[in-house]
């Protein structure tokens, strides 16, 4: 039978610390046999576990909202996928069932360290770009998160390194532009997720545009030798690198010296037939008053009709024999007997279009 008492552990006595130790009293004589120190002590043993008790409930309580923010739209600590290749299947057997989409392959692949990669970043940024003008409705609601997350690695590396500053004010303009669109026309049924938080991402793009706007690349404090001061002959050499024309203008803006050798007719030659073919080339003819090939030209009349040839240092690879998408560099469990011989190789481009059949 139960019984009523102060304690469980007997009726009608209770346990009090002591200077000795816990010691079991009656309430007849618990005046006599406890000091009054003991007592305090006692007391202040009770609010120190009631106060331990309000903190552990605290924890509890923002472990919950942590989580609850994890599964948010707004959560401010991201989660990246780090797999280094992973399994794309097109169809469903017995063996297996389901689909690979570009949302489930953007999720899961190691995007964010790639960033980091120099050999990487501009195939990356070119895959947010191509994914931004059209595919970005056809994400999942956590790969759009994703895709957000990457985009803001991506533009703090640039604000970080003062690199690649045009690629990403395009970029950033692109999806701006895509979200415009989006928002004002069907973004409730298309848009994963509450309109006011497109909205708030749309304002943090213009944030980062202005961000980029500002970025002043100081000169370097060290008085060595520069490019005026080498030979013409390596500075045309240097130049004949370059595979981007607009880097060629932004270089002849430096100093006369640089504007007179960045007009040379044999570099804006090798542009128009390293980016287009000879067909291309042929309908596109600029002539000057004095008969000759205005390359310059050309090369700029045919980036506005023909996309550019793209060229990268590190692009993810597609084994056909295993159905496994990987890095270039990264090695796969591939159970062919000529592994070479079966791996493809995907631009942004073909990565999307993979998806898209």
């Amino acid at each position: 039978m139960p019984f009523l008492g102060q304690d469980w552990r007997s009726p009608g006595q209770s346990w009090v610390k002591t200077e000795e130790g816990w010691k079991k009293t009656t309430s007849d004589d618990k005046n006599n046999n406890v000091s009054v120190q003991s007592f305090c002590k006692a007391q202040e043993e009770e609010c120190f576990n009631k106060e331990n008790l309000l903190i552990s409930l605290n924890y509890d309580v923002s472990a919950k909202k942590r989580k609850k923010d994890l599964m948010n739209n707004n959560t401010k600590v991201p989660y990246f996928h780090m797999e280094k290749w992973i399994y794309v299947h097109k169809g469903s057997t017995k063996e297996r069932h389901g689909y690979c989409t570009l949302g489930e392959a953007f999720n899961r692949l190691d995007f964010c360290s790639a960033i980091k990669d120099t050999r990487r970043f501009n195939y990356i940024v070119r895959l947010l770009e191509l994914i931004a003008k059209s595919q970005l409705p056809s994400l999942s609601g956590v790969a759009q998160k994703n895709y957000m997350n990457i985009l803001e690695r991506v533009v703090q590396k640039v604000l970080d390194d003062q690199q690649n500053v045009r690629p990403i004010k395009e970029l950033l303009q692109t999806l701006y532009l895509s979200l415009c669109s989006l928002v004002q026309g069907t973004g409730k049924s298309v848009l994963v997720g509450n309109i006011n938080i497109w909205v708030h991402r749309m304002e943090n793009i213009l944030q980062w545009q202005q961000q980029l706007d500002n970025i002043q690349i100081n000169r370097p404090s060290s008085g060595g030798m520069t490019l005026t001061d080498l030979p013409d002959s390596l500075q045309l050499r240097i130049m004949d690198s370059l595979s981007d024309g607009r880097d060629l203008v932004c270089l002849g803006q430096v100093c006369p010296e640089l504007g007179e050798l960045t007009e040379d007719r044999l570099l804006w030659k090798k542009l128009c037939q390293y980016h287009f073919t000879d067909r291309q080339i042929r309908k596109r003819l600029i002539l000057s008053d004095k008969g000759h090939l205005e390359w310059k030209k050309m090369y700029f009349k045919l980036s506005r009709c023909y996309p550019r040839r793209e060229q990268y240092c590190d692009t993810l690879h597609l084994c056909t024999h295993c159905h496994i998408l990987f890095w270039k560099d990264t090695n796969h469990p591939c159970t062919a007997n000529n592994p070479e011989g079966c791996t493809v190789s995907l631009f942004p481009q073909d990565f999307i279009n993979f998806f898209n059949f």
